[in-house]
């Protein structure tokens, strides 16, 4: 039987699978079951950074009422709409934390560093075991530039560092112009985990209501490959631990992330599909894979096939299909 325990954030997990931020995550009961079926961690359903502004400044009427609401914040809403919300996510960490004994990873949804960090000391004190941001900055402001909206990140790592001092992860998307250089930045600003990548509202036109419906909600098999090109090329350049997110649906899957040198994997969607006993099914094939080849831990084989490792960094760069579509019949 092969040792699947790894280390994420300095933190010490039973399995390198985590249940990532989604509706699954929103209770203590949630937190036991996932840790019966073997999860190595489990990050909370998130907080959104206009609801903590919203509480902590409920008392002194400071935030207008009409003021500008992100998108992402509606869904949120809709199942956290009453005052005490905050004060019932403080008590869901601190049960939770009675009840289980894996790490509890808290999450919040920001996208600015503007009143809301001092929030996270309430989340430490509450004894979550490290805090993940949940960061996605839409390239749509035409009133910032690239590197404007991307200081944004560090203005808030900066901002919640003052308040805490569990570990302390991002997760961030694919937009940027720059990305290695960002990653690599990001690594090394303080934090001790990056997320590579957070999956958002994707939008379509349904054409008979004439409405526009969102689409896609659940990741397919096939996204796999965004974080695996980006783990592979930053495993050996980061300056944190490295966690793969989206597109992770069984053991072949995570397998493929711990190989490009992957920490630890998040996974939301298959559990989505197949219920929270499918980590135990993830772990089962991790397993046995390993009993095949020999290997008896995950640090036997991590990163074996990095950018800095791989005979075939190549792989990771290439943006062209010039091998599949090269030939006297095909234009290159």
């Amino acid at each position: 039987m092969a040792d699947l325990k790894t280390k994420y954030m300095g933190l010490d997990l039973a399995s390198p699978v985590i249940a990532a931020s989604s509706g699954l995550t929103n209770s203590v009961d949630d937190i036991v079951e996932f840790e019966k079926n073997g999860a190595g961690a489990v990050v909370l359903k998130s907080i959104f950074e206009e609801e903590i502004r919203l509480y902590l400044e409920r008392d002194q009427k400071a935030m207008a009422r009409n003021e500008f609401i992100y998108p992402e914040t509606i869904d949120f809403y809709d199942d956290f709409a009453s005052d005490d919300a905050l004060t019932q996510y403080l008590g869901m960490i601190s049960e939770a934390k009675k009840k289980a004994s894996i790490p509890v990873i808290a999450s919040i949804n920001c996208v600015s560093s503007e009143k809301w960090p001092s929030y996270a000391q309430y989340i430490q004190d509450a004894g979550a075991d490290a805090l993940e941001l949940n960061m996605f900055i839409m390239p749509s402001d035409f009133d910032k530039t690239c590197d404007e909206r991307e200081k944004m990140f560090f203005d808030v790592i900066e901002a919640v560092l003052k308040h805490i001092n569990i570990p302390l992860s991002l997760k961030i998307s694919y937009y940027s112009n720059n990305l290695g250089p960002l990653i690599q930045q990001l690594t090394h600003s303080g934090i001790d985990g990056l997320v590579l990548f957070n999956r958002f509202y994707s939008p379509d036109i349904d054409i008979d209501k004439l409405k526009t419906v969102s689409s896609n909600v659940l990741s397919q098999p096939s996204e796999i490959t965004m974080p695996l090109r980006w783990i592979g090329i930053m495993s050996d350049r980061a300056g944190c631990d490295l966690a793969a997110s989206t597109g992770i649906h069984d053991g072949a899957g995570a397998i493929k992330q711990f190989l490009a040198g992957a920490k630890a994997v998040q996974v939301a969607s298959a559990l989505y599909k197949n219920g929270k006993g499918h980590i135990r099914t993830m772990l089962r094939e991790i397993n046995d894979w390993m009993d095949q080849k020999g290997y008896s831990n995950l640090d036997e084989f991590r990163g074996m096939l990095s950018t800095k490792r791989t005979e075939n960094a190549a792989a990771y760069y290439r943006m062209q299909f010039m091998k599949h579509f090269a030939g006297k019949n095909h234009a290159v």
